[in-house]
């Protein structure tokens, strides 16, 4: 560049001293002759030159000369536009490939290195929290404005909130722009579910997963349901907070990988003693605010954190917005996959947005227009030609509709494949094959009508209502409410309210600790195992025992948080006589109230026990004589006038008919000839 200009400084003197003379006098006669250059011509009658021509000639080269300066320098722009879009491409194809956050390319010099306008950034991508976003951009920048010291904790930050409501989103979308900006080396996140340790035989896991976590690449670690971890852990991250480090109550060492292993009780050099936090922002994620976090860990860890921010419920209007951000990244999707150009108007995004549920928040929007997308897939699969053109969704009544290139509309989910209903039918099969308890089975398959009224609510976009599912069930022994239980964690699983459909079976020797202090751990872990599924507690009127009972008190409590914890997780069954139970329900305040269903297992008639005696039979491949109809019904009639709460239940039917087994294997021995399978009169064994 500067080479170019003094060229064109030196062509510009000497064109000027051509002209005017050295000195800057025009020449006239007298100047000295210049053979290379042509002379100018002299007007008639006079004796000057012809300055005018004189003039145009040096104005052509002049001209050229600025063209040829003008194409050197444009030249130059070009090759430096070139290197700079090289540059960008580059921090692309490295976006890309994840070595750096997305938008680093894209970021103006006058940002880097500065957080100003971040939050508005932020709000251009995270919809509906502005309030949240900007308690969270400045949890992130307090530690530049006030410092931090050595390896202590950047900042500890609780973000809270229902899900669903952006807080994951929120964060990740900062942390990029941050990293985008320079005022982060990476956006990358550690992430550390502490439901993972709820136990102290969890401990070598917990320390090895942290010093990972705490030594990954990226300058955030998030916690995530700090509720479900065992105290003396949580112990060890208040320390991180508080003092700035954690000690170790073992030798530990960092092998070749990287990874804290125990150096026993050798003696070897770079002994790991303590755990740092490593200049990283800590970061909890919870449903619950400030409060439970206090219980959980204590007033000093919640003075240490720095900042609590806490997500909104969506207003309608941020709700609309969300959905037609959605649906613009879906229609996008379409294009860019399917080839179809999709439209939809204001009644579509109302329906998507109408999706927001308590239990799922914004992610029932997401949920549905990636049911959408599936849908016009499967549309797209039903042919080999390849499909062009406009589809248009429309909102009706029953549902969403589509149509494409202007065809008549039709129902677009009816496109999924239809949910498999087997397990259900069978399940149902399983439950009518039980003889008696009309009751049990009419409360039982209400449940599923309940569920499938909610999810048709929730597709034409109403709200849905959650049911509680946890239950009582009460009766003499032998009624079947062990039996029911286990199916309705099967059928609970199949209908779609449970993500597991594990059946835990416990008692009290299974939630109540030997010492104190462990019936409380004891009893989260039994929680934490049945997640997803049911957890049935068998004579649970045997927690109480009366107001000395410290400990089965300590078990009931617990029971009752984790209920409220897990409300959306978990079902509960408790199991026990009539009014033993009633007593039971006495022994929390709120112990009661979150049992709505109490259902009642009536004893079995005399005509139910012999249909329960027949049953057993043919599962065990042997059937009863006609003549054993009449014994049985009167025995059955004469041990429930005797005693009710022992005789009618079906284990008397179960004790009547091995017993009649045992002794028709007697009796075929003597008669070889006889039926294998049948049961006579004579092999009936009555106990009066």
């Amino acid at each position: 560049m500067e080479g170019s200009t003094m060229a064109y400084t030196d062509d510009w003197e000497s064109l000027m001293n051509g002209v005017f003379g050295a000195g800057g006098k025009l020449k006239f006669g007298g100047a000295q002759p210049q053979p290379e250059k042509p002379q100018p011509k002299k007007t008639a009658g006079s004796g000057l030159p012809d300055l005018n021509a004189a003039l145009l000639e040096q104005q052509k080269q002049l001209d050229e000369m600025l063209k040829q300066q003008n194409a050197r320098l444009k030249a130059q722009d070009a090759g430096v536009q070139t290197a700079l879009e090289d540059s960008r491409q580059m921090l692309r194809d490295m976006e890309a490939d994840g070595l750096l956050a997305k938008g680093t390319a894209d970021t103006k010099p006058e940002q880097l290195g500065s957080f100003e306008g971040l939050a508005a950034e932020v709000k251009k991508t995270v919809l509906g929290q502005d309030a949240f976003v900007d308690s969270v951009v400045r949890a992130m920048r307090r530690p530049f404005v006030l410092g931090t010291e050595g390896a202590a904790a950047r900042n500890v930050i609780l973000l809270w909130g229902a899900p669903g409501t952006g807080r994951h989103f929120a964060l990740a979308e900062t942390a990029r722009i941050m990293a985008a900006r320079g005022l982060l080396q990476s956006d990358r996140m550690a992430v550390m579910d502490l439901a993972l340790y709820p136990d102290p035989g969890a401990e070598k896991l917990f320390l090895q997963d942290l010093y990972a976590a705490l030594h990954a690449p990226g300058e955030i670690v998030v916690f995530e349901h700090y509720e479900s971890c065992h105290p003396g852990f949580l112990r060890i991250l208040s320390d991180l907070a508080v003092k700035g480090s954690a000690p170790l109550s073992s030798r530990y060492l960092v092998n070749k990988e990287g990874i804290l292993v125990e150096a026993g009780t050798a003696l070897a050099p770079g002994a790991v003693s303590r755990i740092d936090p490593c200049g990283k922002y800590l970061i909890f994620f919870s449903r619950k605010g400030r409060e439970a976090l206090a219980d959980k860990f204590g007033a000093s860890f919640v003075a240490a954190v720095g900042d609590v921010c806490q997500t909104a419920p969506f207003t309608p209007e941020a709700l609309a917005a969300l959905a037609a951000q959605q649906l613009n990244a879906l229609a996008q999707r379409v294009h860019s996959r399917l080839g179809l150009t999709l439209t939809a108007g204001a009644e579509v995004r109302d329906y998507v947005a109408a999706q927001c549920s308590k239990e799922k928040g914004a992610e029932g929007l997401a949920d549905c227009c990636e049911r959408i997308f599936r849908a016009l897939s499967e549309y797209c699969l039903q042919t080999d030609a390849k499909l062009s053109g406009t589809v248009a969704l429309t909102a009706a009544p029953e549902g969403l509709q589509f149509a494409l290139n202007g065809a008549a509309p039709a129902d677009l989910f009816s496109l999924l494949p239809a949910a498999y209903t087997g397990a259900v039918e069978q399940i149902r099969a399983e439950l009518d094959a039980l003889v008696g308890l009309a009751p049990v089975k009419e409360y039982v398959f209400g449940l599923a009508d309940n569920l499938q009224v909610q999810q048709r609510r929730a597709a034409a976009g109403f709200k849905t209502a959650s049911l509680s599912m946890h239950m009582i069930f009460t009766g003499n022994p032998g009624t079947g409410k062990t039996t029911i239980a286990r199916l309705v964690a099967k059928y609970l699983k199949a209908i779609g309210a449970l993500g597991g459909g594990q059946l835990v079976e416990v008692t009290r020797a299974d939630l109540v600790g030997r010492y104190t202090g462990h019936t409380a751990p004891l009893t989260n872990s039994v929680i934490e195992s049945a997640l997803g599924g049911v957890l049935f507690i068998d004579e649970a009127y045997s927690l109480y025992r009366g107001e000395q009972d410290s400990f089965g008190l300590e078990a009931i409590d617990t029971l009752v948080k984790g209920m409220e914890d897990h409300r959306d997780e978990l079902v509960v069954i408790l199991a026990g006589y009539t009014k033993e139970m009633e007593v039971f329900l006495t022994a929390n305040s709120g112990l009661a109230s979150r049992f709505p269903n109490k259902i009642e297992f009536p004893d079995y008639t005399a005509d139910e026990l012999l249909d329960i005696t027949a049953v057993l039979a043919k599962g065990k491949g042997y059937r009863l004589a006609e003549s054993c109809t009449f014994p049985l019904l009167g025995y059955y009639k004469r041990r429930q006038a005797l005693d009710s709460r022992t005789a009618g239940n079906g284990r008397l039917a179960r004790n009547t008919l091995e017993k009649a087994i045992f002794n028709q294997s007697r009796r075929l021995v003597a008669e070889p000839a006889a039926e294998l399978d049948l049961i006579q009169p004579s092999d009936l064994e009555f106990e009066e």
